[in-house]
């Protein structure tokens, strides 16, 4: 028998000896093991006669040498790293997982994608909230919008799913937020942001100014309740990161009965529940490898029902009472909101109370009750479109608001409905002038882009702004005499100015 064939021979004995064990939990041979036949097979391992598969691990992971120099590539070798790497890293002190690092390496696969969008995302969006006051951002709707929002100094892009179930689902529908549309909507829109401000990125670069802006502004997206169970919520996980967001929250709610926040009707799982979704979305993201962070959401302060008394932690909350639906009533409000708050704390990087209202005491005796058990405990805000703002607080406390947020330690604070309202209302107020007036109306718009060149604003020259000039790079490198370029000649060109 040929060293060839008696290598491919060793090689599927391999496989299927890895296969059974690993399927019944036992150890599995070192491929380096197999007798050496005088051929070198370090790093790879043939599968065919004109082909191999790497041995080794992507790039960007992190492994230990072991006591002769290489990297241990077995199932107990990087389930070793990782069990280390949760122990000691800063990241993930104070975490909790339901799971080992031996059930995170048996779902990877022998090969793992690198999801670099979701990595440097998370990565950011954790050094963001470790270092400023608190990270403010605004919904977006689309991706040029989330280009503007970057161009402006938001340091982070919020995607809501009402604003995804409104104007931008995969169905093409309109709907209310009551996870209406399909699942992979959110991911699909994260993508596009993320294509959105790639795009912006390489223009700024070609064009020589790619030092002044970080483009890749982290995504946090809008998991609502998950759209079904705990396998719903890890294959969802999934999506978001590989679609590149840096973090995704999840609410309590019962995924067949959700509700926006801000209406009527909401149903909550219980609390125990709640908490394997979080250990899901968890378990999907070191899947990945990838460190996204997870925000729990709690909907108990407005909350009236619930599906089961089961679990004891809710059982105060419940008050014997039933619906036509079979669904329990529940005692609502601050004291309900923290019980749950408690409960998802080691399980979430940043928690949220969804409230009625804007109300700094609320928020003040929310914070202070997660603190006083959790004071590392992240939480964020959503500052609200449903709130009629002026209405409820003077100037002064709006204009002090955010401040005092970030110092009880709302870190992330968000404007879901931001895209929705901006698109709506600047629509509405150009069309109706040029109902009105015709062009003069079109004519101011065109001067307040004008104006707004001085402070950062570009897309006044809109070929430049969706890449003409980009791609007229592209067809010069390939043809540098080439005719056919679009920018040059253009009436852009000859009639608008450089913007600042």
């Amino acid at each position: 028998m040929s060293q060839i064939l008696l290598l491919e021979t060793a090689a599927y004995l391999h496989i299927i000896i890895k296969t059974v064990n690993l399927h019944y939990g036992l150890p599995c041979p070192s491929r380096y093991g197999w007798p050496k036949l005088g051929l070198s097979t370090q790093g790879t391992t043939r599968i065919g006669r004109n082909s191999t598969v790497n041995d080794r691990r992507l790039e960007g992971t992190a492994h230990a040498a072991g006591s002769n120099g290489k990297r241990d590539a077995s199932p107990v070798g990087q389930a070793a790293r990782l069990a280390g790497e949760w122990a000691t890293r800063p990241r993930w002190r104070g975490t909790k997982r339901s799971y080992s690092a031996e059930d995170v390496i048996r779902l990877r696969g022998s090969v793992q994608e690198e999801h670099t969008l979701a990595r440097l995302g998370a990565e950011r969006l954790w050094t963001l909230l470790h270092t400023e006051d608190y990270v403010n951002s605004l919904g977006a709707l689309t991706g040029n919008q989330a280009v503007q929002q970057v161009r402006a100094g938001l340091p982070a892009i919020y995607l809501s799913g009402w604003q995804v179930a409104a104007d931008a689902n995969l169905a093409g529908q309109t709907y209310p937020d009551q996870s209406l549309y399909p699942v992979n909507s959110v991911p699909q829109v994260v993508r596009r942001i993320n294509n959105a401000l790639m795009r912006a990125d390489q223009i700024a670069w070609a064009e020589g100014n790619g030092n002044g802006t970080h483009w890749l502004a982290p995504i946090m997206a809008d998991a609502e309740a998950g759209f079904g169970g705990v396998l719903n919520a890890f294959e969802l996980m999934k999506a978001m990161i590989a679609a590149g967001a840096a973090a995704v929250h999840w609410e309590d709610q019962l995924a067949s009965e959700k509700k926006c926040g801000h209406l009527g009707g909401k149903v909550l799982i219980p609390t125990g529940q709640h908490i394997k979704t979080l250990n899901a979305a968890r378990l999907a993201a070191d899947v990945c490898g990838v460190p996204t962070l997870v925000v729990a959401r709690t909907d108990a302060h407005a909350a009236t029902l619930i599906t089961s008394d089961v679990d004891e932690r809710d059982k105060p909350f419940v008050t014997g009472d039933r619906t036509a639906e079979g669904f329990f009533r529940v005692r609502n409000g601050m004291a309900a909101s923290v019980a749950r708050g408690l409960a998802y704390a080691p399980y979430s990087d940043l928690l949220w109370m969804e409230t009625s209202t804007p109300d700094l005491a609320e928020a003040r005796e929310f914070a202070e009750a997660i603190k006083a058990e959790f004071p590392d405990q992240m939480l964020a805000y959503n500052c609200s479109p449903s709130f009629n703002w002026r209405k409820h607080l003077d100037d002064g406390t709006i204009e002090k608001f955010q401040r005092e947020l970030g110092e009880m330690g709302y870190k992330f604070q968000f404007i879901t409905l931001a895209g929705f309202h901006a698109l709506n209302y600047s629509m509405f107020e150009l069309a109706r002038g040029y109902a009105e007036e015709g062009m003069p109306a079109y004519v101011r718009l065109q001067d307040a882009e004008f104006g707004a060149e001085p402070s950062g604003y570009t897309a006044t020259r809109h070929q430049r702004e969706v890449g003409t000039g980009y791609f007229d790079l592209v067809t010069s490198a390939i043809t540098p005499d080439a005719a056919t370029v679009a920018l040059a000649g253009s009436t852009e060109a000859e009639q608008f100015a450089a913007a600042h």
